[in-house]
């Protein structure tokens, strides 16, 4: 059971302390110890003046080859324990930042620039890298090929296939851990140096490939592989808790991993197990499927690269973010942390899958920041997981490298992220040395730019936090399929765009869009429902998709289908019986073609007849990723016609943020205007309900008005500033 970052408040107690929220709602923003000698007393001094900035705690990332004392050397540790003790004694609470700099995986070797500790330890855990080698032969022939030095022996082999160039007829010639060619016809050499492949080709034209698992060179663990994550987590976590484990729990609260991902390795990260973790997952060998991870391999495309893909992102969630989950829930604290590059929109190459990745972390996370990189689309993606797996707290690392922005851009990025579902923004951040600041802003109490706004700021994110880091229920309408086995299928290999960007355009994928769409648009909120998250955790009754968990367990009477070329047929039997049972369904822009599982076929088709001829659905053509106009209008009008009688509606809605949640059974609203000019915004709730509203920028609290027509939705009209917030706070049902 997973702990909580902050204890659990009641109501009456919310309400005694949302002027002064307690220390545990304050956000903690990431102080860098920046290329910098760092001494006992600077360390107290700039603690003291975050906890007097409205600051709650920290997490202190080690940054910059001039940092003095050295990275975890003796002096290092006894810095930390100053830090530590002191915001003991502040009442502080810290998150235990995993490396020195990033990404996390290589004890100091910060952007892959150094070998780093990992690599010196432990080479052989190191990063791993799926090759494939591979000789057109025209048969009948005998074809001999020795492999690159990087394939040490037989156990770097994971697949030897060879597929007709014309029929694409596949012949599996060796797996991991046996060859199966036809009538002796392989043979596999190994002498100290080398592997060679002799194999005896029949008659045709034949490419032959050999796929390998080598070390990539990278110094970072593999992330795939728990072993190196206990490895990873000996040197770091470890050697924390040998010095302060009697802070754990308490002071030392959570721990923060940075930027792990799958894009390096060229975007083929592998491990030397996978062959053994797939026929435990699947039951079947996936050698003969190693093929469809670059090319097309006929109508078992989308099902192989789903399974195999899949897999992969298993093995990341459990590897490295899931083994330090499970290292954390040992010690009392909680595991936190965000991939790089969330914002591509086919995560194939970089996190996997958004959703899944995030599996057995505590607290899913993501990273705003500058550089043109628009997280700000992908918030509802990590919410929507932590929805998936029943977590309490969403997380954002939040302002770094966006410049000296002013303070309206600031609290407008807040009220974006938190009604979108994040609970805990991680301010970024605060430098021990503010005379070399490497990512603007820099939003410590020493900034003549921000010292005199951040302790109105932290009091404003304090409330946030208070009454939404919690087990409140998210309720939504709608639930927008994610459509992760179509972007699976549309992924393979050494793709064009490179695995940083996401490998392969999927020109059609129009999901985020989608969201964004119905959420700052429409005005509409939703949840992306995972399909694994229909077969494990959801059923059909009543006309809706109810998703069974606790605390959040949702029901949606529309469901959205965005563009994808591959479903599962567990997905279509699904949307059957939603139809039947009287639910709704709008499929927005492409059609899947293919099955994302094997021996089903038909799956796709029995979709389009559903969409086609089933009265409550509908198909909306959505030309490309973005639709247009003509496209977002008619899906306004399918929508309206699915849901005319919605949650909740903004009128207008456009540029608004709204969150629903119920929380020790009272209805809480967050509503936010996201414009820069002021507004009068009407919001229209179906169930009867007399509101409070609270104030989080002043802390005020008093009654709204609150009417309800003669169509029995409940109607509150607000005055929202530019770039401001206001909760709306059940009183009581008035039914």
């Amino acid at each position: 059971m997973h702990r909580q970052t902050q204890p659990r408040y009641d109501w009456p107690t919310m309400r005694s302390s949302f002027a002064h929220p307690p220390m545990e709602s304050r956000p903690r923003p990431l102080w860098f110890w920046n290329d910098t000698a760092i001494t006992h007393d600077g360390i107290r001094e700039q603690l003291r003046m975050c906890r007097d900035a409205g600051y709650g705690g920290v997490g202190i990332l080690p940054f910059g080859y001039g940092l003095s004392p050295s990275y975890l050397s003796d002096d290092y540790f006894s810095r930390y324990e100053t830090a530590v003790e002191y915001a003991s004694e502040l009442g502080m609470r810290l998150s235990l930042y995993d490396e020195f700099g990033f990404p996390s995986g290589s004890v100091g070797a910060p952007n892959s620039t150094m070998r780093g500790v990992f690599a010196e330890r432990h080479p052989k855990l190191l990063l791993k890298r799926l090759d494939k080698y591979e000789r057109m032969v025209s048969g009948p022939t005998c074809i001999v090929m020795v492999l690159p030095e990087a394939v040490h022996d037989r156990s770097a082999v994971q697949s030897i296939v060879a597929m007709n160039a014309v029929s694409r007829d596949l012949i599996l010639l060796a797996d991991s851990d046996r060859i199966v060619a036809p009538d002796d016809t392989l043979h596999l050499t190994c002498d100290r140096d080398s592997v060679t492949v002799a194999w005896d080709a029949p008659a045709g034209i034949w490419q032959l490939m050999v796929f390998c698992c080598v070390t990539d060179g990278e110094p970072l663990c593999d992330y795939l592989d728990p072993e190196a994550g206990r490895a990873f987590i000996a040197l770091t976590h470890e050697r924390y808790y040998a010095r302060f484990a009697s802070h754990f729990g308490t002071t030392i609260d959570s721990t923060f991993h940075d930027e792990p991902t799958l894009y390096r390795a060229q975007g083929r990260t592998w491990t030397t197990g996978f062959s053994q973790r797939f026929r435990m997952l699947h039951g079947f060998d996936p050698a003969p499927l190693y093929p469809a991870l670059w090319y097309d391999i006929g109508p078992d495309t989308a099902a192989a690269r789903a399974c195999l893909l899949s897999t992969r992102t298993e093995l990341y969630a459990g590897g490295f973010a899931g083994t330090i989950q499970r290292w954390a829930d040992d010690h009392s604290i909680d595991a936190m942390g965000h991939q790089d590059q969330e914002e591509i929109e086919n995560p194939s190459s970089v996190a996997g899958d958004l959703i899944a990745c995030f599996r057995y972390q505590a607290i899913p996370g993501i990273d705003k920041i500058g550089g043109n990189r628009p997280a700000e689309r992908f918030y509802k993606v990590i919410s929507s997981a932590a929805y998936a797996y029943d977590r309490t707290v969403v997380m954002s690392e939040t302002y770094g490298a966006m410049g000296d922005i002013d303070w309206s851009e600031i609290y407008r990025v807040a009220l974006d992220q938190y009604t979108a579902g994040i609970t805990m923004l991680i301010p970024h951040a605060v430098w021990y040395d503010d005379r070399n600041v490497v990512f603007r802003p820099e939003l410590s109490p020493r900034s003549p730019i921000y010292a005199d706004g951040l302790p109105a700021f932290n009091a404003f994110l304090s409330r946030l936090n208070l009454l939404l880091q919690n087990d409140g229920r998210h309720v939504a309408d709608v639930a927008v399929l994610y459509p992760i086995d179509g972007l699976y299928a549309a992924h393979h290999f050494d793709g064009e765009l490179g695995p940083y960007r996401g490998g392969v355009a999927v020109p059609e994928s129009n999901y985020v869009e989608v969201g964004m769409l119905l959420s700052r648009t429409i005005g509409i909120d939703f949840r992306f429902v995972h399909p694994d998250t229909i077969d494990e955790r959801g059923r059909i009754s009543d006309g809706a998709v109810v998703v069974d968990g606790e605390p959040h367990a949702g029901r949606f009477s529309l469901l959205i289908l965005p563009a994808m070329r591959a479903v599962r047929p567990s997905t279509v039997d699904a949307i059957d019986a939603l139809l039947e049972s009287g639910g709704r369904v709008i499929a927005v822009g492409q059609m899947p073609t293919d099955c994302a599982r094997f021996d089903s076929a038909t799956a796709p088709l029995r979709l389009k007849r559903l969409v086609d001829d089933h009265p409550n659905a509908r198909h909306i053509e959505w030309p490309g990723a973005q639709g247009g106009p003509a496209a977002a209008e008619r899906l306004v009008t399918a929508i309206e016609q699915a849901l005319p009688n919605p949650d909740a509606r903004i009128t207008p809605s456009v540029g608004v943020g709204l969150i629903h949640k119920v929380y020790d059974s009272k209805h809480l609203f967050l509503i936010a205007n996201l414009q820069d000019s002021d507004r009068r915004i009407t919001l229209s709730l179906r169930d009867r309900l007399d509101l409070s509203l609270w104030d989080p920028h002043t802390a005020q609290i008093r009654d709204i008005d609150c009417t309800v027509g003669s169509d029995g939705r409940t109607r509150v009209d607000i005055e929202l500033g530019a770039n401001r917030g206001l909760f709306l706070v059940e009183r009581q049902v008035t039914s």
